[in-house]
């Protein structure tokens, strides 16, 4: 019986906000799966000077994963009093509004409510980024802790849907591994009695020897032993738990692998029918296991 640690997802997402005297502070991530660590940032410029230390923060925590990291910084509602025009875009608006009334002298020309509604013309008081450092240092943290708690707990539900295939896979081995000895009898007693009926002159050593061959060309059994290996490993890297995505993966080639051979090589219907149905659950596997980390 195995006791299962935990595995995570590359899905999850987790937005947190914390409120400051001069203002709000808004972090979110998001995560989807991604062969390598992929971080991107999206952030004012107030929190550009600190997209080195989130980046490090964030490569601590995470190993696989298309990350992206958005930060806002909202001034509290009494920052508005602060807020001053910006005289260089103020002269520019001006500039060409004259310009246009040269040309066009009966347009209508901006008012004062149409240049304070102008996009950039007012701004707050910039806040110095060493006041934002800490808090949103610490912002990040708590945001790693629920992104993992989300992760794991989509990762927990694909460990489930991984052990559930895996039990199907061993319930179909189990159901044709006994009945591979009988089958190979039996085909080697067919296989002769043609080749008796084919050979004019029906020599035992020769027939025997090509039984041999041919026996040895559709026997599947050191397959399913694979196979049993091959699934032992899954399950036993599950119980590891950790960054297990790449191992998984490299796995399900190898089930693929025997999978394949098994259905080439099968004489039987039953076999062969087994076979289909380990691949389909072993490719239900694979696209599962491009999602964990």
């Amino acid at each position: 019986m195995y006791e299962f640690a935990p595995i995570y997802s590359m899905t999850g997402y987790a937005v947190v906000t914390k409120e400051l005297p001069q203002g709000s502070l808004n972090l979110e991530l998001r995560s989807v799966n991604n062969r390598y660590l992929d971080i991107q940032f999206r952030l004012p410029d107030e929190l550009r000077m600190l997209e080195g230390a989130m980046r490090e923060l964030l490569a601590t925590r995470l190993n696989r994963g298309k990350i992206e990291c958005r930060a806002n910084f909202f001034p509290s509602s009494g920052s508005d009093d602060r807020q001053q025009i910006n005289a260089d875009l103020l002269q520019k608006l001006l500039n060409l509004n004259q310009a246009v009334r040269a040309v066009l002298p009966d347009a209508q020309g901006l008012g004062a409510a149409d240049i304070l509604r102008w996009p950039g013309i007012l701004s707050a008081p910039s806040l110095p980024v060493t006041d934002l450092c800490g808090p949103c240092t610490d912002l990040l943290r708590t945001a790693l802790d629920e992104l993992a708690a989300a992760r794991a707990r989509e990762g927990e539900k694909l460990k489930l849907i991984l052990l559930e295939r895996m039990a199907r896979m061993r319930l179909l081995v189990g159901e044709v591994a006994p009945r591979i000895p009988a089958l190979l009898v039996a085909f080697r007693e067919k296989l002769k009695t043609r080749l008796c009926e084919a050979m004019v002159n029906c020599d035992d050593e020769r027939i025997r020897q090509e039984l041999i061959l041919f026996a040895s060309k559709i026997d599947v059994d050191e397959e399913l032993s694979r196979l049993q290996t091959h699934m032992d490993e899954v399950e036993r890297i599950l119980c590891k738990g950790g960054a297990i995505g790449k191992r998984l993966d490299f796995l399900m080639q190898e089930l693929n692998r025997e999978a394949n051979t098994v259905g080439s090589k099968s004489v039987d219907a039953e076999v062969s029918k087994m076979s289909v149905e380990l691949k389909v659950l072993i490719e239900q596997m694979r696209e599962q296991v491009q999602n964990i980390e």
